[in-house]
């Protein structure tokens, strides 16, 4: 699949790239990251070959990241409608400032203003609530946030990393209102991080959300660059991120992406995201990166076909231990559908269903 085949994002007509291009990376604010020109040159390749969705937020690299893709925007693009930007607002760039960070309207709105500054156009496409804010009543964020559509400094509206009771109650607070909807979730999601697959996932396929996945290569560790030989040895530019998420079982499926990588000829990384891609409700992957040859080789994963083997040998080695009731819904609970294939999925029967004829007879008897 070409980057320029695009799909629409949830329950919407937004049309998107099958990749978004995060840019967490842009800047050198954090001692980690790309320049402004190699952002600038990262940010024309993506566009090039046909990306047109484009991921920040106001406190990546300090308020940055805004300004390096608000100033490529002014200088490098011939039509700003082109773009699909999405920014997020939550995060407080003013230490000891109550009012600074959060959901609240007050802060939304100057978030908001700072981002369309930063950022140098009239509208975001995507406005994100990066995170819940416990301490603000969702009636108040959704009320402002339709406020800001009704205003035309936003198109649409999505919540990242956001309980999935919050995110249904947000949607059917919008939905009962009358306000814009919620089109989009942002979760972090790979073969690291599936226990998204619980609730978050069910919830944004239910409720009209596309997924888009954050950190799909888990900070870099599922790019090949970390392996059990290397261990302790291959510096790592997130220090402590990645060096977290080195355990026994990220080792066996960087095995596996390494070996299914040289079946297809074919990298780890562009296995990792191939495999993502074709999760039920994945709609655009966040693919960041600090280099061209970095953004190359993620891209090419869209031209990626795994055998179904491949896939269910993945599945099997990151399966991850889901939060009741999710795990004990997916075993049939107590009840079971009585051995049944329904949709094609065989069902487990009951253990303690009637058996034989005679145990059947009895039931239907009471």
């Amino acid at each position: 699949m070409p980057l320029d085949h695009f799909v629409t994002l949830g329950r919407s007509g937004l049309r998107v790239s099958p990749f978004c291009l995060g840019t967490m990376t842009f800047g050198e604010d954090w001692g980690w990251g790309s320049s402004v020109e190699d952002s600038h040159k990262i940010l024309s390749r993506f566009i090039e070959l046909g990306g047109n969705f484009i991921d920040t937020a106001n406190f990546y690299t300090r308020g940055h990241s805004e300004k390096i893709i608000g100033e490529y925007l002014k200088k490098s693009v011939k039509r700003r409608d082109q773009l699909v930007i999405a920014t997020k607002f939550f995060s407080s760039l003013y230490t000891g400032d109550p009012n600074a960070g959060g959901a609240n309207r007050k802060s939304m709105i100057a978030a908001c203003d700072n981002s369309l500054r930063r950022l140098q156009t009239d509208y975001i496409d995507l406005y994100w609530m990066h995170c819940w804010d416990r301490y603000t009543p969702i009636e108040e964020t959704m009320s402002a946030l339709n406020d800001l559509v009704s205003a035309g400094k936003i198109r649409y509206i999505g919540f990242s990393d956001t309980p999935a009771w919050k995110c249904a109650e947000a949607q059917m607070t919008a939905k009962f209102r009358g306000w814009a909807p919620l089109i989009a979730l942002q979760i972090e999601y790979s073969l690291l991080e599936r226990t998204v697959e619980g609730e978050l996932v069910p919830m944004a396929s239910e409720l009209g959300l596309g997924i888009t996945p954050w950190s799909p290569l888990k900070q870099g560790v599922l790019t090949g660059k970390y392996t059990r030989e290397n261990h302790g040895k291959a510096e790592a530019g997130r220090g402590e991120w990645v060096e977290a998420a080195l355990n026994d079982k990220a080792y066996t499926i960087i095995d596996e992406l390494v070996k299914i990588s040289k079946e297809i000829n074919s990298s780890p990384s562009r296995v990792a995201l191939a495999w993502l891609q074709q999760k039920p409700g994945v709609t655009s992957s966040i693919i960041g990166t600090r280099t061209l040859k970095q953004l190359d080789d993620n891209i090419a994963a869209l031209d990626v076909i795994l055998q179904p083997e491949q896939v269910e040998k993945l599945d099997e080695l990151s399966k991850p231990e889901l939060n009741f009731p999710a795990q004990f819904i997916q075993n049939a609970g107590p009840f079971g559908m009585g051995g049944t294939t329904i949709n094609g999925v065989k069902n487990d029967a009951n253990p303690l269903a009637p058996k034989s004829d005679k145990e059947r007879y009895e039931v239907a008897a009471r």
